[in-house]
């Protein structure tokens, strides 16, 4: 049993598809009352339109719900200038912009897109040192040095300071990215068609251990889940593969039971369906039942 204490949010995975209707299914999940809107993030996928151009003409089209990249590929987005665009983002939208963060994945893609092609270790380390460099961009401070080996800042000027705390939240599964999550980050941010259930408690544990050593408490890193799945009328076909009553258990479970704190709908099939559904009768029913559980 793992359960964080921390307060539950609900979004959806905006697949950003150039012929799909992008900003009226993300003003459609601001009106339902989600609470964040996560957009992956893949330059090189010649269907898509750029993630930032499309976080921005979402938060500027809607009033409340926050957004972020699902995660952003960090090979072909410079650090200094992710912090200087995410920092923006968040003034210009009032608060609402986060940053979730990837080592970098499909290397043959980034390569034909002029990225770097990076061993393990090379990712693991780039990630640390973007993590440094975002963060001194976020300080406001003046005279930047950052030294690294993917990486520098040689006397770099920082600004503007977002408008609020920004998270970094790292989509990352292997064991030293875990460690790194849990002594430097502020959130993991994994889904659920690579890390299911049954590997939860081990990734977890791999962040707890970090943190404690790093003198972090467990809860200071935040557990975002993007769950893929489908809310059916009929019986189960397996995990989130069925009617309301399912998801609301398993959801629960997944906050209580293995401290994941925020779900973001990555659903199968028709979109705009599974959305209200999603909205309307499985989340306010997940944040009765992890509230009472928890006053148990």
């Amino acid at each position: 049993m793992s359960d964080y204490g921390r307060p539950i949010e609900f979004g959806y995975f905006l697949v950003p598809n150039a012929d799909d209707p992008l900003i009226e299914t993300a003003r459609l999940a601001d009106g339902l009352g989600l609470d964040l809107i996560g957009v992956q993030d893949h330059p090189y996928q010649r269907r898509y339109v750029d993630t930032w151009t499309l976080l921005s003409v979402i938060a500027a089209s809607t009033s409340r719900i926050r957004v972020f990249p699902d995660v952003a590929s960090l090979p072909l987005r410079p650090p200094a200038v992710l912090a200087k665009s995410a920092a923006s983002l968040d003034l210009l939208s009032g608060g609402r912009a986060e940053l979730g963060l990837g080592a970098g994945a499909f290397w043959d893609a980034i390569e034909a897109y002029g990225g770097p092609r990076r061993t393990p270790r090379e990712a693991i380390g780039a990630l640390e040192e973007a993590i440094t460099v975002i963060r001194a961009i976020w300080s406001g401070e003046r005279n930047l040095r950052v030294e690294g080996e993917h990486y520098r800042l040689a006397g770099a000027q920082a600004g503007p300071v977002p408008a609020h705390p920004m998270g970094i939240w790292l989509g990352v599964g292997g064991p030293k990215a875990l460690a790194l999550a849990g002594r430097l980050a502020d959130g993991w941010l994994p889904s659920s068609s690579w890390a299911g259930p049954e590997r939860l408690p081990e990734l977890n544990a791999r962040i707890d251990e970090a943190a404690v050593a790093a003198g972090r408490e467990p809860s200071a890193v935040r557990r975002l889940y993007n769950v893929n799945g489908v809310i059916t009328e009929g019986r189960s076909d397996g995990f989130l593969k069925g009617p309301v009553a399912q998801w609301v258990e398993e959801l629960t479970d997944l906050a209580v039971g293995h401290g994941m704190d925020s779900f973001v709908l990555w659903p199968e099939g028709e979109q705009e369906g599974q959305l209200r559904r999603f909205a309307e009768e499985v989340v306010p029913e997940v944040r009765s039942q992890v509230a009472l559980e928890r006053e148990e």
